[in-house]
């Protein structure tokens, strides 16, 4: 039940805050744009021009909403990795190391959702910094951090995402969009630690549930007459 519930954290923390952001953008009198918008101006509590990293005009009116997402979806990512432990995980340093990075790119989260970038900036950045550096690593390290018993095909797959998002990361900061834009960038570089933790979050639960399905006992057949 601990693991389901450390699985199930994952998926509901990663879908609510999709739902969310949807919502938030939604309420944009402009339209709001994946390539042209950063994931934070939809919690900015403030509508004025914002010169950079690109110029843009915001004003979110569910900018509440979005930031509080934020603190859910980072404490239940804490949860989910709190309660994997033993499962999904292997023993030793580098496993400890993965969990301790991801935790960080939580922790990030909830900063970022408790200072919209037009409130506080610096400790804003800093969570940028704890999702997407520390984070990323993170995701690189946890392909070779997961238990024997996860697909490789899913392990080789977690440490190639954690790669790329680094990588997009970095053409990020140095302005480099490759035609997908400043939002479009950054998406590539923050998405990839949401998106694996609901692939193994549903992975999970439903082994987990096919599991418990297995163990449970059959009724003997009732004997006629």
């Amino acid at each position: 039940m601990r693991v389901r519930i450390g699985y199930s954290a994952w998926i509901v923390g990663v879908v609510q805050f999709f739902v969310i952001n949807w919502i938030a953008e939604s309420a944009w009198a402009r339209p709001y744009s994946w390539a042209g918008n950063n994931i934070s101006d939809l919690g900015n509590a403030h509508c004025a021009l914002q010169p950079d990293p690109e110029p843009r005009y915001i004003c979110s009116p569910e900018h509440s909403l979005m930031n509080a997402s934020f603190v859910v979806l980072g404490v239940l990512l804490v949860v989910g990795v709190a309660l994997t432990r033993g499962v999904l995980w292997r023993r030793g340093r580098a496993a400890a190391m993965a969990r301790l990075l991801l935790v960080c790119a939580a922790v990030g989260f909830v900063l970022a959702g408790l200072a919209p970038a037009d409130v506080n900036e610096n400790q804003h950045v800093l969570g940028a910094l704890l999702i997407m550096a520390a984070g990323n690593i993170g995701l690189a390290t946890a392909g070779f951090a997961l238990a024997e018993h996860v697909p490789t095909p899913l392990r080789w797959g977690t440490s190639l995402l954690g790669v790329t998002a680094i990588t997009a990361f970095g053409l990020f900061l140095s302005h480099h969009y490759l035609g997908l834009g400043m939002g479009g960038m950054e998406r590539v570089a923050a998405l990839p630690l949401l998106l694996w933790a609901l692939a193994v979050g549903a992975r999970g639960a439903i082994c987990r549930a096919g599991r418990m399905h297995e163990s449970k006992p059959t009724e003997p057949l009732s004997r006629a007459g």
